[in-house]
């Protein structure tokens, strides 16, 4: 089977999940932290080396302060656990996003998990919170501009390394949960030749199931690049 090397994972519907058990919003956040292992070990199976997760977008700062401060808490309060859990299965993390808006606590965390997983080899998990497609390539840009870089010597491949994913491949699969189709400020440059998958399932309940589904369809893409192959007579 074709296997994405590098997975990336729009992870809604944590809200949706806990009203439908009649559960306070943030048991759904919890419930999507608990999933992250699953999730992960689900993937290291297949032999994917990177998965991206869109855990907190620039635009989330706008839902009700009460939901946006308790999952901040609940951060703050499992990211160490959480730390060595990941550590202990050989996981890298790596933070994606801006750190200006971020607690020193939430800040500490995140140090100390890059630092201790730094050496780790069997996937790299990057968790993209605070994190917007566009913010990403605005700063792209001012950080070019004050570099002084010359737009003649500006190509795909040096912008690429200004941003967020330098390093990274382009994620070949994205998976969006909940059934939403949108690609919501997630990888915007990144994902030009993306494949797409989506499941209504709730990302608290994304399992084995949907992983081998999407893992399926993605097989089964023909992925041209914009090329046509001389093969392919279907265009």
């Amino acid at each position: 089977m074709k296997v994405p090397a590098h997975v990336a994972i729009i992870m809604d519907g944590n809200g949706r999940w806990a009203t439908r058990q009649g559960l306070p919003r943030l048991e759904g956040h919890r419930a999507g932290v608990d999933n992250i292992h699953r999730v992960l070990d689900c993937l290291v199976g297949y032999g994917v080396k990177h998965v991206t997760l869109y855990a907190f977008s620039t635009e989330n700062w706008g839902r009700p302060e009460d939901e946006v401060s308790g999952l901040m808490s609940i951060l703050e309060e499992v990211i160490y656990e959480e730390a060595e859990a990941l550590h202990s299965k050989d996981v890298r993390v790596r933070h994606m996003g801006r750190r200006d808006r971020l607690s020193s606590r939430l800040l500490d965390a995140v140090s100390y998990t890059q630092d201790l997983t730094k050496n780790n080899g069997s996937i790299n998990l990057n968790i993209a919170f605070d994190y917007g497609g566009r913010d990403e390539i605005l700063e792209a840009i001012k950080q070019m501009v004050r570099e002084g870089v010359c737009p003649d010597d500006l190509d795909e491949e040096t912008f690429a390394r200004y941003l967020y994913t330098d390093g990274l491949p382009d994620p070949d699969l994205i998976i969006r949960t909940a059934g939403e189709l949108r690609l919501s400020n997630f990888l915007i440059w990144q994902s030009a030749y993306s494949e797409y998958f989506t499941t209504a399932s709730m990302w608290p309940d994304l399992g084995e199931d949907e992983i081998a589904e999407a893992m399926e369809s993605f097989s089964q893409r023909q992925r041209r690049f914009g090329a046509l192959r001389s093969e392919d007579p279907s265009g």
